[in-house]
């Protein structure tokens, strides 16, 4: 059964599974990226007009709409689409790390704060972060500032430069000293 949960992001809905979704964390996908995209289920759930971007999870889905469309048009498609991936398949959507990947430090660049930050965002924020259907991936960091990137519901929602602000950035500086500011790329 397929639950939905509204966001922060009038724009984004997440779609609630009891199967598991992914097996390899969080990833997202755009429309704009279409052709590079190998797995089938996403190449599809792409294609429907007005959906833009998808994030996948363990046990949800985060769907992002262009405004000229409505969630009475697109929530029965994306359900539809589910049920029929998991009634043919047993698999999980998402399983292998895509290996064109690349990880986001070098091994020089992860030191003791590095893995403060990450460790802070993986255990504190990401999971908040998760229940609004959206991701933040730790990107980089140098002369105090944190680069973060937003995906999922998080990607263009209104209210991310103050959660950004007033949560990530604050937690941040609470736990590790180093950090002046955070900053969305």
């Amino acid at each position: 059964m397929i639950q939905i949960e509204s966001t922060p992001n009038p724009d984004s809905l997440k779609f609630l599974s009891e199967k598991i979704i992914s097996t390899i964390g969080t990833e997202e996908f755009q429309r704009n990226d279409v052709k590079k995209i190998d797995n089938k289920f996403i190449k599809e759930l792409l294609s429907f007009n007005g959906i833009e971007l998808v994030l996948l999870s363990k046990n949800f889905l985060s769907v992002k709409k262009t405004k000229e469309i409505s969630w009475d048009e697109i929530k029965p498609l994306v359900i539809s689409h589910l049920n029929h991936y998991f009634e043919n398949n047993k698999r999980p959507i998402l399983e292998e790390i895509n290996k064109e990947k690349k990880t986001v430090t070098s091994e020089k660049e992860i030191n003791e704060t590095v893995e403060k930050i990450i460790e802070i965002l993986d255990t504190k924020i990401r999971p908040a972060v998760a229940k609004d259907g959206g991701d933040i991936k730790f990107k980089s960091f140098k002369n105090g500032v944190v680069k973060v990137e937003l995906q999922g519901s998080c990607s263009g929602c209104p209210s991310s430069l103050m959660t950004l602000k007033q949560g990530v950035q604050n937690l941040l500086k609470h736990y590790v000293k180093e950090v002046n500011s955070v900053e969305a790329i």
